[in-house]
């Protein structure tokens, strides 16, 4: 299977899972937003929205929206920053980065955390698309692949790929 093709259904299966949650706590009389994992469906909303107006990277290595009014909005700043600022930039870091989280096993995360471990997925899916060696787009995408897996460890308390 092609790497984009296999990257863009990981991509979809991650947001199904989150959003499958979202959609069982509205069913069930919850508010739709986890203590585990935070803010929301509006947050969630507004990152949808982010990725729907485009990203690129400039040439300092950070994330720019293409959407000149979301990125002047107060959420799109506050987005730009924690992209830009707070998640890993080189693979070996997003490694370090699964690495540490995956030892929390029975600890949920905390909002930062989660925060931090969507948006470098983000971050992988974009470096794993947009790089030209494909040696270096597979590496890309078993990190995206790594952090998906801790992200449904985190969502469903199960891995969808057992590395042992």
């Amino acid at each position: 299977m092609d790497l984009k093709i296999h990257l863009k259904i990981c991509l979809h299966v991650i947001f199904w899972l989150f959003f499958e949650q979202v959609l069982l706590d509205v069913a069930a009389g919850r508010h739709p937003t986890s203590q585990k994992h935070g803010s929301g469906v509006a947050d969630a909303d507004l990152m949808f929205e982010f990725l729907l107006g485009g990203i690129e990277m400039d040439q300092d290595n950070n994330i720019i929206l293409l959407d000149k009014e979301l990125a002047s909005m107060r959420s799109g700043r506050a987005f730009l920053s924690q992209i830009n600022d707070n998640i890993p930039r080189s693979k070996s870091s997003m490694t370090q980065m699964v690495t540490s989280l995956q030892d929390r096993r029975r600890r949920p995360l905390t909002l930062a955390q989660f925060e931090s471990l969507v948006l470098s997925m983000v971050y992988s899916a974009h470096q794993a698309q947009h790089q030209e060696i494909e040696e270096e787009q597979e590496a890309w995408g078993e990190v995206l692949l790594q952090l998906a897996n801790v992200t449904v460890h985190e969502l469903r308390e199960s891995y969808l790929f057992n590395y042992a």
